[in-house]
């Protein structure tokens, strides 16, 4: 009737590809308002490795010598 051959999935694929445009600017503008603009975020504090050493001493895991020897290096 109207003769649109090919021509008619054009509209529809257009309209795909506007869609696809404004949720992609959507999602950069969210990021880039909300986020930290690429700095990595900072890790939360951990045990000190002295404490750690000192409870893997106490349950046993390594021996006395072991365990100064390890002190001796975390000390310097």
């Amino acid at each position: 009737m109207w003769g649109g051959g090919w021509w008619m999935f054009l509209g529809p694929l257009m309209m795909i590809v506007f869609i696809a445009a404004i949720v992609a600017a959507v999602v950069l503008m969210v990021r880039w308002l909300g986020g930290s603009h690429g700095a990595a975020p900072m890790p939360p504090p951990g045990r000190a490795p002295l404490d750690i050493l000192k409870e893997r001493f106490a349950r046993g895991e390594i021996d006395k010598e072991e365990f100064e020897e390890r002190r001796r290096v975390l000390d310097e």
